[in-house]
């Protein structure tokens, strides 16, 4: 019998070049290369290129891992756009995409002409996408912002932490990450337009935008009503309880009663059952009223076994999860058996373990190349997709337009 031959990426046929460096857009790009998308990153030869080449602590000759952990399955492509021939270049390479991504300061698309008004006459069908700190409008579309900053600003930090302590952020970066996300979703959303219609878009997403939005019921409550969010104990929910991490013999557990027969089960296993009898804890709001009570009562109790011996008899009956350490995560039987590490072979690190993307569909997650190298795909570009000739790259290398 003949093997059914392997179906490609959903978006396999597209060409999305990206300027773009550090974390949230070649997040954005890496996911939509994990999906079948070529992504040529483009590159600024004079500067070193992307400045994720030199984060530590592992680097090795402007490759670090960091650097891995966000630009696998890319091309790369070193074009100085200071220069005219390199201007001209990347109007060629738009003639021949379909989306044109940057992470570039508010500002800063429109003065290098990255934006749909500019390229529309090279490619009608051209999208272009901006993930900025702050946006393309505003009054502080001017200024560089980063992760931190954001959660600060959106009122993260204000809700994160133990409520005697001062204001935390997340441990990763999660802002930068998910407007990394909501990037890659605008840019699929033109592209399809764009398919349709054979006009393209410009796309604005803003990683103070992403954090806001995000605040979601947050935002609702503070905004409707007089109620005040505030830190909370050992990572407890707004008004859900229990819903928070508990100790135990031997480490912490977390436990998510969301509906209420999932306090009542909860309850029968912990061998408190006459708790659910008890009108102080019969309802979301009585329980959350009464949490000063309730919740020492359950603490006493979770300390009385280990990890293991709860979680077994909470499993699949109460939402509920190990409190785990990084390298313990890596070990979860469910990561494990969802294939999210990949081994990616890289020429002088061997063998990098990675993790995939989240989106698992046929033929995704097939782009399993290492993050280029500075330029590695320069000559192979400029030959195939512009047709040139040696002695034409050799005088763009001799100019300083491409490295």
């Amino acid at each position: 019998m003949t093997a059914k031959p392997q179906r490609k990426g959903p978006l396999h046929g597209i060409r999305i070049l990206a300027i773009s460096q550090f974390g949230a857009g070649p997040f954005a790009t890496m996911n939509l290369a994990d999906l079948g998308a070529e992504v040529i990153k483009i590159e600024d030869p004079a500067s070193g290129g992307d400045v994720a080449r030199y984060v530590p602590p592992a680097t090795n000759d402007a490759d670090s891992l960091y650097f891995q952990s966000f630009n696998r399955g890319k091309k790369s492509i070193a074009i100085d756009l200071r220069k005219p021939d390199g201007v001209k270049i990347f109007h060629q390479l738009v003639e021949q995409s379909d989306a044109v991504f940057n992470n570039l300061r508010g500002d800063l698309p429109e003065k290098l002409g990255l934006t749909y008004e500019t390229l529309h006459s090279l490619n009608p069908a051209i999208v272009t996408c901006s993930l900025s700190g702050f946006g393309r409008t505003g009054p502080r579309s001017a200024e560089p912002g980063y992760d931190p900053i954001m959660q600060a600003m959106a009122g993260y930090m204000s809700i994160t932490g133990e409520p005697d302590g001062p204001p935390g952020k997340a441990g990763v970066s999660i802002i930068d990450f998910a407007g990394g996300y909501a990037a890659a979703l605008g840019l699929v959303a033109a592209l399809l337009e764009s398919k349709t219609t054979g006009v393209g878009r410009d796309v604005d997403v803003s990683l103070l935008d992403t954090a806001v939005s995000m605040l979601t019921y947050f935002a609702s409550w503070q905004l409707n009503s007089d109620w005040q969010p505030a830190r909370t104990p050992n990572s407890s929910h707004q008004t859900l309880v229990p819903a928070q991490n508990f100790q135990t013999i031997d480490g912490w557990i977390s436990i998510f009663c969301a509906k209420e027969h999932f306090w009542r089960k909860f309850a029968e296993l912990v061998d408190l059952p006459e708790l659910i009898s008890d009108e102080r804890f019969a309802t979301f709001a009585s329980r959350y009223d009464n949490r000063e009570i309730l919740i020492p009562i359950l603490s006493e109790r979770l300390l009385e076994k280990t990890n293991g011996e709860w979680l077994e008899r909470f499993r699949g009956i109460v939402p509920s999860g190990p409190v785990n350490t990084i390298e313990e995560a890596f070990q979860d039987e469910q990561i494990k058996a969802r294939g999210l590490i990949v081994d990616v072979e890289h020429p002088s690190y061997g063998t990098i373990k990675q993790v995939r993307s989240p989106i698992s569909t046929e033929g995704s997650n097939q782009a399993n190349s290492p993050g280029p190298s500075l330029g590695e795909h320069t000559n192979e570009l400029l030959a195939e997709l512009l047709s040139m000739d040696a002695k034409e790259v050799q005088r763009l290398r001799d100019s300083g337009a491409v490295g």
